[in-house]
């Protein structure tokens, strides 16, 4: 019976040929067929003694570096073919073949391992999960207020007032926040930006701290329907 298994880690006869030239440290474009045709049949040899039967590929190879060793040890005469001395050419070009293929393998191998570690899973309806407090509260994000908040700055910029010297009371953030509740009570719903009703530095920072500082603690939702409708905020 004839084997075309893996023997001693070689897939092939390219493969064996080509581990024996690295092995002699020769380049495969200029390698001593003599030598490796030795040391070729020294492992086919060797496989024979320990009773395995060898695929008749790794004798092809045998018979082709014989031929090649052969002529090579001949002299040559005038009316030689030519296409006779292409023999060895041929071999070579099939070793750099194969090599090239290998390395591409061998990357393909690196690259499968790597896939093997990333583990992937399909996207799941998770909104059965969801309560309707938590779907209200992850409608608007802190990007989505900002740039709400931007906007109504863009619009509001030449009516509000930037510098006073009128002496006034200095409002906190708890402070706001206890008059947006109360708001909030009275309404149940304000548009966010009804909350800046007085128009000055202070006022609408302080105001639109105190907001941020709600929706953080889930003492208001704030909502949008759909793109571009008008912020809402409500008690959560």
């Amino acid at each position: 019976m004839e084997y075309t298994l893996k023997i001693n880690d070689f897939e092939g006869p390219m493969d064996l040929l080509l581990h024996l030239i690295k092995e002699a440290k020769m380049s495969i474009f200029d390698f001593s067929v003599e030598l490796i045709t030795k040391s070729y049949l020294d492992y086919i040899n060797e496989m024979q003694e320990i009773n395995l039967t060898v695929a008749s590929s790794y004798l092809v190879m045998a018979s082709e570096l014989l031929e090649i060793k052969s002529r090579e040890l001949l002299p040559k005469r005038e009316e030689d073919d030519p296409e006779e001395e292409d023999l060895k050419e041929n071999l070579v070009n099939r070793l750099a073949e194969y090599q090239k293929y290998k390395e591409i393998t061998k990357e393909f191998k690196d690259l499968e391992g790597m896939r093997k570690e990333i583990f992937t899973k399909l996207p799941e309806d998770m909104s059965e999960y969801k309560t309707e407090s938590n779907m209200e509260q992850t409608d608007v994000t802190l990007n989505d207020l900002i740039d709400a908040f931007q906007k109504f700055l863009e619009r509001q910029k030449d009516s509000i007032v930037l510098e006073t010297k009128v002496t006034k009371k200095e409002i906190s953030i708890e402070e706001r926040r206890v008059q947006i509740k109360d708001v909030l009570r009275k309404k149940k719903k304000v548009n966010f930006f009804e909350l800046f009703d007085v128009l000055n530095r202070e006022y609408i920072v302080v105001t639109f701290l105190a907001v941020l500082e709600m929706v953080r603690k889930h003492e208001i939702n704030v909502i949008q329907e759909n793109n571009f409708d008008d912020i809402i905020c409500e008690v959560a």
